[in-house]
Formats: structure tokens, sequence, C-alpha cells
């Protein structure tokens, strides 16, 4: 005698018929301690994610049983801050990891559509002169906008055959530029740049260097470590600094400069899935790049609600490539050289 199995199909669990959804887990059953530990935000966090990314996440079709907005959410939180599509995880909210990974697939989407609406520099000049203002206020650097660096985050290897992802290390990797405020908050995210490339070839191809270049942000100026070239935008450290007012604008720079460090650890202990200690992103090079981006997203948002990045715990120090590495970065540009000069004698002297 045949005995009748059943096949589960995930595409029926995630979308369904009609307005019927699993409703497996309810926020309202647990406490805010479970879902900051579970989840790594609280009610009213994943709330607001719920009424953001509601309509993206309900696409009805003419199948049933879906998988309702605040389920996903919930697994694609999950995965994010522990970087692991657990049993456990899975369990909590009632379904298996093959569904969870369409949930993360899903919500990764729907944050990047609105990556533009919450990473972005101010349009205003009364905002652009208040993020002068606070840099200045923290090491008396002046004209700074924000400050620029780039991160690897670890990605399975595309194919035996590409060698363009495998970063100085011998990894393959993702090699993320971005840029963050006093407070963190990310104005500029591109996270789809081979990790065999380094720093300042990713900044000199980046949209980022297209608008600074094109004069787009004026009289004012971003701060980049020994890894990129000074440009009369993008103000770099001394290689040897010699004179007090050297050594000065060199301890300034370093100061405003670590904000985007502490960023970037802030971000890797928040969203567990980019530090690596779950191992490599098992995805495509543009699949990765979206859930860094979801993740910056959230990160930005979580700034929004009142949620202060410097609280959360902190891995160690972000590593760098050795000094010798650097001695090539001076740059040519006899502006952007003098521009450094004025601006040393002037502040520092």
């Amino acid at each position: 005698m045949a005995i009748p199995i059943t096949v589960l199909d995930c595409d029926l669990l995630l979308y369904g018929r009609g307005h019927r959804t699993l409703d497996r887990f309810k926020l309202d059953d647990v406490t805010d301690e479970y879902l900051m530990s579970m989840y790594g935000f609280p009610r009213q966090f994943i709330y607001y994610l719920v009424e953001l990314l509601g309509a993206s996440l309900s696409r009805p079709t003419q199948r049933s049983r879906a998988i309702s907005p605040e389920t996903q959410i919930l697994a694609a939180l999950g995965f994010y801050t522990s970087g692991s599509f657990q049993t456990r995880m899975g369990d909590a909210i009632g379904i298996s990891q093959a569904s969870m990974s369409r949930c993360v697939a899903n919500v990764t989407e729907a944050l990047v559509e609105r990556a533009s609406q919450f990473i972005h520099f101010p349009a205003d000049e009364a905002s652009m002169q208040a993020l002068k203002d606070e840099f200045y206020g923290l090491a008396g650097m002046p004209g700074v906008i924000g400050v620029v660096d780039c991160i690897h985050v670890a990605i399975k290897a595309p194919n035996a055959e590409d060698l363009s992802y495998v970063n100085r290390k011998g990894l393959h990797s993702l090699n993320c530029l971005m840029v963050c405020d006093l407070r963190g908050a990310l104005m500029t995210v591109e996270t789809n740049w081979p990790g065999s490339l380094q720093d300042y070839a990713v900044l000199q191809q980046s949209s980022l260097c297209s608008q600074f270049d094109a004069g787009v942000h004026k009289d004012c100026w971003l701060l980049g470590d020994s890894s990129f070239f000074l440009r009369t935008w993008l103000m770099t450290p001394l290689h040897i600094p010699e004179t007090p007012a050297e050594y000065g604008y060199n301890m300034a720079h370093s100061a405003t400069h670590s904000v985007i460090e502490k960023t970037f650890r802030t971000l890797c202990s928040r969203f567990r899935c980019l530090d690596g200690s779950k191992g490599a992103l098992q995805y495509s090079p543009e699949k990765s790049s979206h859930i860094i981006l979801a993740c910056c997203v959230l990160h930005n948002i979580s700034l929004e609600h009142g949620m202060d990045i410097w609280s959360s715990p902190m891995t160690g120090p972000i590593e760098q490539p050795p000094e010798e590495e650097y001695e090539h970065m001076e740059s040519l540009d006899l502006e952007a050289d003098r521009i450094r000069q004025e601006l040393t004698l002037t502040h520092f002297s």
C-alpha cells in the first residue's frame, strides 16, 4: 500500500492565497528581553519595520498560507544579528531553514529598495554646516563633513577561476566603501567592490568620488586614512610630520577618523553576519552585497530611533594593513597639498 507523502512548498508558505498567514509567533507573547537577545532589536523597532516593509513583504498570489511580514522580518533580523540559519532560530518562529533563507532574501531586497531613503548626505546648507561644527568640536579639524574608509566582508568563493574577490589575506571578500558622520550614521555605502581592489582604487572608481570631483559638495572635505590619495576634497594624514603644527594636524585627523573605525566595530558587533565569526556569507557577490547594504540601512534606522551605537558591545580593533603598504600613497596633486599645508598652518600652528 502506498503511503502518501506531504511535500511542503516554501513559496506557498511565503506568499500564499488571500490574507491567510502562518502566524506562528506573536510579538506580544514574549518579553522585550527575549526580543533583544534573539533578534537584537526592541519591540517598537520591529513594529516600525513591519509598517515600513509590510507592503513589500505581502505579495498576494493564488497560493495559500503565506508567512506574515512580521515573521519574515524576525527571521531576517535573526540571521543578520546571529549570522546563522540555526535550527534554534527557525524553531523560535516556527519555520524551516529553507523558509528562513527565503525570508532573509525578501527582507533584504525590501531594505535595499529603501537604501536612498536612509543613507544620504544632507541636502541643505544648514545641515552641512552642522556636520562641520560637530566634527570641529571633536578635535578641532575644520571643514569636515564626513570620514571615509573601507571594510572587507568575507564571502564564499564565487568560482574557482574568479580571483577578483581574493583580498591580500588570500580570502574572498567584498571591499565596502563607507562614509559616516560624527554619530556613526552612514551617508554613503558602496558594497559591491571585489576584495582584490585596494582602498584607493575602490574610491577612485566610486560614485562618491564622481560626486566630489564634480563639485557637488563644495568648501568642505572628507577625512581618509593613508590608504587613500590626498585630494582637494579628501584630507589624509601627513606621512612624515616634522613640525608641531604637522603633529597637531595628524593628531586631530586621527581622533576624528576614529569615528568610522568605531562605526565598523559596531556594525560587525550588532550584525554578526558581517564579522566572519560564523564564516563567510554563503551567497553570490551580488546577494552578499545586498545583505551588507541591508544591515547598513538597519544601522541608520536604529540611530533614527535613538538606539545609541556607542552603547553596543564592540569587538576588537579593525585590522589595518602594515604601515609600509601606505608609503606610496602620497599625492602628487599640488592643489590638494597646498590646501593641506594651509589647513595645517592656519589651525594647528
